[in-house]
């Protein structure tokens, strides 16, 4: 009997030698790639229209947290301008959207009861920080973080709660596994101070990380930038999978030397650094060096395609090519 995609991803996850390492690629020039995972999230709320409209040069629009966007250029996303509490007396009467409304991820019982051999998972708009960041305003928040670390926990608290609400409905439509993505550093440094990183957030991921697990799904978290110092606490706290696309910022053998084993990694081949080369050979040697370190320890490497090769000033093709070299080492 063949071994499904969903056996791998568990297998490489506890480090259980499985045939392969895991692959999650998108369809290339319409024909599909190796991919385990079947994704799924929330339906739109039916009870939600999105306003938009115009203030000087911005494009604005509300999304169903409150919070008011604006763009310059229709094609791109926008920037919160205008974050849905705006003093802390707002907080005392505000309701967020209903993520929790158990109608809105009936589609994924079906869905992935259809695919039972994949490994499924649940995506979440943040924990705390990627959800109540927008509610503020970014620079704000952060200013409250130094400034107010009391109604900080506060706004968490709100996001967290909602979010283990989120997992128990995970957990009865068949989700495997849940993924955010939380945006903790810059090029060099983290957002916060790691002593404050673990007073007002490391409590939030353990209770997400304890609420998924005892639920037997586990936890996976992308981060851009330079998280380095929270790394131990990501694992100490039980994160299962570290999304990370920028592994040369560490760089890699450092973040091989110290973590591999520890955790999972899931990640493209380094998109500022190495993809940017444009060279094959490059690209192709990153790729199976990926693979030799990161998941050298019979299992603990997930690999990638980014998801806008565009924007990263590539082809589809200079993509492919890191997909042609995992196949090449995917084997344990």
């Amino acid at each position: 009997m063949p071994v499904t995609s969903r056996e791998i991803i568990q297998r490489v996850l506890a480090f259980d030698q499985p045939e392969r390492i895991g692959f999650a690629f998108s369809p290339y020039r319409g024909e599909p790639r190796l991919n385990d995972l079947h994704w799924g999230g929330p339906a739109p709320d039916p009870g939600f229209v999105q306003e938009q409209w115009t203030e000087g040069n911005l494009l604005c629009s509300r999304d169903e947290w409150g919070n008011v966007w604006g763009k310059v250029d229709p094609r791109h996303s926008g920037e919160v301008v205008r974050g849905v509490i705006q003093s802390w007396e707002d907080l005392d009467s505000y309701t967020p959207p209903p993520l929790d409304d158990p109608a809105r991820y009936a589609h994924l019982k079906e869905a992935w009861g259809n695919s039972p051999d994949m490994y499924h998972l649940g995506g979440f708009p943040g924990f705390a920080f990627n959800i109540t960041r927008y509610m503020r305003g970014f620079e704000q928040y952060l200013l409250d973080c130094a400034a107010e670390p009391k109604q900080v926990n506060r706004l968490n608290d709100m996001a967290v709660s909602l979010v283990e609400r989120i997992i128990d409905i995970y957990a009865e439509v068949g989700a495997d596994g849940i993924f955010t993505c939380e945006d903790w550093g810059t090029q060099d440094m983290l957002l916060v101070s790691p002593e404050m990183w673990r007073k007002l957030f490391m409590p939030g991921f353990e209770r997400i990380v304890s609420r998924a697990h005892d639920h037997g799904i586990t936890v996976w978290m992308h981060s851009c930038g330079y998280v380095w110092e929270i790394i131990p606490d990501l694992i100490a706290v039980g994160v299962d999978v570290l999304q990370f696309d920028q592994q040369e910022n560490y760089p890699l053998q450092r973040l091989a030397d110290h973590f591999a084993g520890k955790v999972t990694f899931w990640c493209p081949v380094d998109i500022q650094k190495v993809l940017q080369t444009r060279d094959k050979t490059t690209i192709q040697a990153y790729a199976r060096r990926m693979r030799q370190l990161l998941g050298g320890q019979g299992g603990g490497f997930i690999c990638k395609d980014y998801g806008d090769w565009r924007a990263l000033g590539i082809t589809e093709d200079e993509q492919h090519w890191a997909y042609e070299a995992f196949l090449e080492v995917a084997a344990y």
